[in-house]
């Protein structure tokens, strides 16, 4: 009787089958994402197709480091596993350990894996990026000789700036000569000593602009000695190139605007210039007349004439005040006099004796106004008005009241 099998036996053989198979141990396989979903545990499950089949793929969780993308539907990669069968569905898949993109995508990560080398190395690094040059008169351009980058750069160059000089090294842009021509470039305007280098070309697929992402173009422009601005693309376009130069510039026509300045705008920040500078200089000028003036003016002040005639002036004012002081002094002091004067008259016996009266002194003059004063037979001399009497006391008689 023929032998019977489980399910479970048939898919433990098949898949003992696909174990002892060498080729599906380690097996490369190309094709389109489909169906991919991003589990919470970490797993990715997806499908790969191409124009004639699908196949069921997963990648687990402790494989992810094998994973340097995003993945979404329609890339198209090259997954790298283990096929195998699943016993409970009884379903081959292949179990990916690492995922890369495949054309574009592979160069991507070539240039991802460049990129994260070249700024572990410092070369993206903003304190070896050197300053464009505000006015140049001498500008290099590494670029194809024919094509839309180089006619806008100068194009714009000579617009803004006619007198900028513009040396070109027509370089090879696209193809394996491409990288040795773009560091040659960068080589010769070093030897002609141009103010500021534009590196670019217009814009391309990866492939098309891969030589701007070349190692030995970035370490040309980080050991450049003058400036340089990087044009390589459209502004979506994003390159080694972009990253390693002093400046990166959208567009080569961005480029040729940022390192030419426009002459215009400069001749009117020169006008603006001209007339401050003026209305300094006029303000400077009279402030300094101004102090002349002044100067002047304190001259002719301290002179020695000046001087004199100060002093001539100030001995007049001197005398007229002292004459009017001695005037006032002299009004007063004849109004006191004059108050003396009526005062004495009061008091002199002159004018007693003009009023009638008389007055008796004794041999030494001494006033005689009390009989006590005088003795009996004692010569006495009577002042009148007009004389004087020699007279004798021959008595004296008191009177108890007074005489005024």
């Amino acid at each position: 009787m023929q032998n019977v099998y489980t399910v479970a036996q048939v898919n433990s053989y098949i898949k003992n089958m696909f174990k002892q198979d060498f080729m599906l141990q380690f097996i490369s396989v190309k094709g389109e994402v489909s169906n991919c979903k991003y589990h919470s545990s970490g797993h990715i499950y997806f499908t790969l197709k191409d124009e004639k089949g699908t196949i069921a793929c997963v990648m687990f969780a402790g494989n992810r480091s094998g994973l340097a993308f995003k993945m979404s539907e329609g890339q198209q990669v090259v997954v790298s596993g283990t096929i195998d069968v699943y016993e409970r569905d009884g379903k081959y898949q292949l179990y990916a350990k690492e995922i890369k993109q495949d054309g574009a995508g592979a160069l991507y990560e070539r240039f991802e894996r460049l990129k994260t080398e070249l700024e572990e190395r410092g070369m993206f690094a903003k304190e070896y990026k050197q300053p464009i040059p505000k006015y140049i008169s001498r500008l290099g351009v590494v670029t194809a000789q024919t094509g839309a980058a180089v006619r806008d750069i100068i194009q714009i160059a000579s617009r803004r700036n006619p007198y900028v000089q513009i040396i070109l090294y027509p370089a090879i842009v696209q193809g394996d000569m491409a990288v040795r021509s773009i560091v040659n470039g960068i080589h010769a305007m070093e030897h002609y000593g141009v103010d500021t280098i534009i590196v670019g070309r217009g814009g391309g697929s990866i492939e098309d602009l891969w030589a701007f992402n070349e190692e030995a173009v970035a370490q040309a422009i980080f050991d450049c000695p003058i400036p340089i601005i990087s044009a390589v693309g459209h502004e979506t376009d994003t390159t080694i190139a972009d990253f390693v130069a002093d400046l990166r510039a959208p567009t080569p026509s961005a480029a040729a605007e940022l390192a030419v300045y426009d002459i215009e705008q400069l001749m009117e920040h020169l006008s603006e210039y001209a007339y401050t500078m003026q209305h300094l200089c006029r303000s400077v000028i009279d402030r300094y007349r101004g102090r002349l003036a002044n100067y002047q003016m304190r001259i002719k002040y301290l002179s020695p004439s000046n001087q004199i005639r100060e002093k001539r002036t100030f001995m007049m004012n001197l005398e007229e005040t002292l004459h009017d002081c001695m005037e006032r002094k002299l009004v007063n002091k004849r109004h006191k006099l004059a108050l003396y004067i009526e005062q004495m008259k009061g008091l002199s016996p002159l004018e007693k004796l003009n009023q009638g009266y008389a007055y008796a002194a004794d041999s030494q003059g001494k006033t005689v106004n009390r009989i006590e004063q005088a003795s009996t037979d004692e010569m006495l001399n009577v002042y009148v008005k007009n004389g004087v009497f020699i007279t004798k006391v021959i008595d004296k008689h008191e009177i108890t009241r007074d005489i005024i």
